[in-house]
């Protein structure tokens, strides 16, 4: 027993008592508005890379469709730079998520129990979570897992459009295509062949398409819930040594066959 763990025990020997007390509540309730108020700040900071990469496919379409003979290419630069804010907005959420985390940990932890009469009472071994994460704070969410809900979310739409805009802008200017190699002609970019211009925004619209299908269905067949990271320090050892048995049971069938 560590000399923190001296100081939390009771003089009597018994375990120690849940935080039930004024103060106690006091500092938890501080405590939930802070992660509250910091969740806020970084979803709007999420918000606001939304809107730049809104506006710019807004620029980017304007200049494109401006002229009959204007060229495709500020599609391809918008692209290029909702790609930049996708980056950006991933990182993002990355952070929100920490600040959600920990707000909802709270809230299922500390006021779920008061709204259903059972009384404000933490006991001590489930603020393990909190206590871990404020110790070692940690992402909750990987960044392709980010990338992929900002995907589905909004940057999905905005590759669509662009990718549509894309199609239409070599079909129908300066006249309505007639032929597969003038179409060809027309996708030319600068010293990029048209073909290969096509092939590359094919390949990058296939991956994105990808990249949000797979992160959907994993996040479809996760089945940890918040609930599980309140459980007991001793809930966490059994499963931990529960698992060390089951994998050593496993080594040792392989190596007997």
């Amino acid at each position: 027993m560590t000399e923190f763990d001296n100081d939390l025990a009771d003089p009597d020997g018994d375990s120690p008592e849940a935080i039930c007390g004024s103060k106690e509540v006091g500092a938890i309730a501080h405590l939930y508005r802070a992660e509250v108020y910091r969740s806020t700040v970084w979803r709007q900071r999420l918000d606001q890379t939304t809107n730049w990469a809104v506006i710019s496919t807004g620029i980017g379409l304007s200049v494109a469709f401006a002229s009959a003979q204007a060229s495709p290419f500020p599609i391809v630069l918008v692209g290029a730079l909702c790609i930049v804010f996708l980056t950006l907005e991933s990182r993002r959420y990355r952070f929100f998520y920490v600040w959600r985390f920990r707000a909802r940990v709270l809230e299922i932890a500390f006021y779920v129990p008061m709204l259903r009469g059972e009384g404000a009472r933490i006991p001590l071994d489930r603020g393990t979570a909190l206590s871990d994460d404020y110790e070692k704070p940690q992402y909750r969410i990987s960044m392709i897992r980010a990338i992929g809900r900002r995907l589905r979310r909004n940057y999905g739409w905005l590759f669509a459009i662009l990718g549509a805009a894309y199609f239409a802008k070599i079909a129908i200017h300066p006249t309505d295509v007639e032929t597969w190699s003038q179409f060809i002609r027309r996708a030319h970019i600068g010293p990029i062949p048209g073909l290969v211009a096509i092939a590359g925004g094919l390949t990058f619209h296939a991956i994105w398409i990808g990249v949000a299908v797979k992160t959907w269905l994993d996040e479809r067949y996760d089945k940890s819930k918040m609930a599980d990271f309140l459980k007991s320090r001793q809930d966490v050892n059994t499963n931990a040594n529960t698992l060390d048995r089951e994998e050593a049971h496993t080594k040792m069938d392989i190596l007997g066959r």
